[in-house]
């Protein structure tokens, strides 16, 4: 790892305020001690928090504003009047190669629109994507996209597809992550006519040998694929439909063990398998969604996420600002004849 990664935080676009965000920073300090920060946001607001967390005396610079992008702002306004907020100001120091990354959780179309006006598409890519890990039975699985593009073609979905390749071989550690197309049936004519074409495509390329067809949306956590491809649109619903079920699960064995004596009892003789389970299925831990296709390292974090959440994707930030997943990107777009 080269030393002293330094990462912009936008320290005003999350729901909870900065407080969280500066706890955040200093839980990924304990990870990774040589990180650097550079806070954008209210100097004030922020120095206040820094005085509580020690570790990261030292380690961080801040830029002071105080405007920022709100979460009812439009990505049209935000282009034309935010420059100069906290987003605008962070993204500005990516692109000048300031700081080797940038974390926020802000408004995810402003923050969308404004890195691809400020720091441009990688050399032969479309568009960008929204990528970001799950849990299935065997581990853990890429998704893109999930959000950013609610109408694609086959180009941009056989973009995705090298994208989210070179992602999972940072995030899983997988040499040849296995590839699969979301659709609504696994026979070859199934779906639209641009997700039978991507999947021709993907035979005839580079990453036939691991592209193993359709997975249809209740297999994607069964481990069969470790990079699920789709458009935004339907990639969104399948994420949000996931939180909706895992919340409704968590709800229910709730409830199960509070309804009655007996089950306050199984949930004390059950704590330490239920405490792992918790803790397997945590979205804390999978907070972050990277911007895929950008000239520069931009992660997402969810605009409510808590202190250890957000820490998360200060992690992915770290962990991507040593890669140079571009070249690779890039390397691997020119082999493919669209």
């Amino acid at each position: 790892m080269t030393s002293n990664i330094n990462i912009a935080i936008d320290v005003m676009g999350n729901d909870k305020g900065p407080e969280v965000i500066i706890e955040a920073s200093s839980i990924s300090k304990t990870r990774y001690p040589d990180i650097k920060y550079t806070y954008f946001g209210d100097r004030k607001l922020i120095s206040k928090y820094l005085k509580k967390y020690r570790n990261l005396i030292g380690s961080y610079q801040i830029m002071h504003t105080e405007e920022q992008v709100l979460p009812e702002d439009k990505p049209t306004l935000a282009l034309r009047k935010r420059k100069s907020s906290s987003m605008g100001r962070a993204l500005a120091y990516l692109k000048d190669k300031k700081v080797e990354a940038l974390v926020s959780a802000g408004n995810t179309g402003a923050l969308m629109a404004m890195a691809k006006l400020e720091l441009r598409m990688l050399e032969g890519i479309l568009r960008p994507a929204i990528a970001a890990t799950f849990p299935h039975k065997k581990g853990e699985f890429v998704m893109l996209d999930l959000g950013a593009n609610t109408e694609c073609s086959h180009e941009h979905l056989v973009q995705f597809a090298i994208m989210g390749s070179e992602f999972a071989k940072v995030v899983l550690g997988k040499e040849e992550p296995k590839l699969a197309i979301l659709n609504i049936g696994t026979e070859a004519d199934k779906g639209k006519v641009y997700i039978n074409e991507t999947a021709k495509n993907l035979k005839e390329s580079y990453l036939s040998k691991n592209f193993i067809g359709y997975i249809e949306g209740n297999d994607i956590t069964s481990g069969l694929a470790d990079v699920v491809v789709s458009d935004g649109f339907s990639g969104n619903i399948a994420l949000k439909t996931a939180e909706g079920v895992a919340t409704l699960c968590s709800n229910y064995i709730k409830n199960i063990f509070q309804s009655s004596f007996l089950g306050k009892v199984s949930f004390i003789l059950l704590s330490k398998k239920l405490r792992a389970l918790k803790d397997k299925l945590d979205p804390r831990k999978r907070n972050g969604a990277l911007f895929l296709g950008l000239n520069g390292i931009v992660v997402k974090s969810h605009g409510g996420a808590d202190a250890l959440g957000f820490a998360s994707a200060i992690d992915i930030a770290y962990e991507f600002a040593d890669e140079d997943i571009a070249k690779k990107i890039i390397g691997n777009i020119s082999k493919q004849n669209i």
